[in-house]
């Protein structure tokens, strides 16, 4: 298993190493515009005025050349593509303000200073941005979850303005179908990870985000047909826009 995620490593920071940086995506907002950078899989970088936030920083420093340098970082949950030591100690991001569910900063070393613990249904504002821990988890709640609910942690921000809803790692959850006024939604579909592009573009549809972007759409199969969501979404709504980005540096 450690030659598998070294080769993994290996070839992850092969890609990198050639990517240009990523191009953000623009949404206007409240006194000004706010700039999404894809970055890898779930991972990605959110700036508005002075402040940027990374979520769940994975693949190394490489990965994030080009993009404006943390002052607030988030993370749902402790498996390896989102709370990644490595790449946070790269990042040199033991001073930086991290927010994390427990379960996470459980496991982070006492290098990281500037910790705040967030768990289902609270909140907190921070550097001027409201934040909701919403619940993800895995359907149906048994001793066989990957994702057990109350320990991970999707988020609903509030910046510019905006509701920006991020899924973390999670199925169609009650929780997810019963937001409302969403301006913006990240939303994943793998398997077995967490659900189907069926599933996810049904939740979707219930929930009704004016705009949604696919991502951490890479499963143990490979890569999940976003552009199936794209057309169920078409479809069915006129009220959501679909975008696709592309969060994968080797499809590039």
């Amino acid at each position: 298993m450690r030659t598998i995620i070294c080769l993994f490593s290996f070839i992850l920071s092969s890609l990198l190493a050639t990517r240009q940086s990523p191009n953000p995506e623009i949404i206007s907002a409240k006194d000004g515009e706010i700039k999404i950078y894809p970055v890898l899989h779930s991972t990605m970088a959110i700036q508005y005025q002075e402040l940027t936030i990374y979520l769940d920083p994975y693949g190394g420093k490489k990965a994030f050349e080009g993009v404006p340098e943390a002052n607030l970082i988030l993370i749902t949950d402790i498996h390896g593509d989102h709370m990644n030591l490595e790449t946070l100690n790269e990042l040199e991001a033991q001073s930086t303000q991290i927010l994390a569910p427990q379960a996470v900063v459980d496991q982070l070393t006492p290098a990281f200073t500037n910790l705040t613990v967030l768990a289902n249904g609270e909140t907190t504002s921070i550097q001027g941005v409201d934040i909701l821990a919403i619940p993800m988890y895995n359907l149906p709640e048994d001793s066989t979850s990957r994702h057990p609910k109350g320990r991970g942690n999707g988020y609903l921000l509030t910046i510019g303005g905006k509701r920006i809803y991020i899924s973390g790692d999670t199925e169609d959850i009650a929780e997810m179908r019963a937001l409302k006024n969403i301006d913006i939604a990240f939303i994943c579909m793998n398997l077995p990870y967490t659900m189907t592009v069926d599933a996810a573009a049904d939740a979707v549809l219930d929930f009704k985000p004016k705009v949604v972007y696919p991502f951490h759409y890479r499963g143990k199969g490979g890569f999940s047909d976003v552009e199936s969501f794209k057309r169920t979404i078409n479809v069915s709504s006129d009220e959501t826009e679909v975008r696709l980005i592309n969060w994968y540096p080797e499809k590039e």
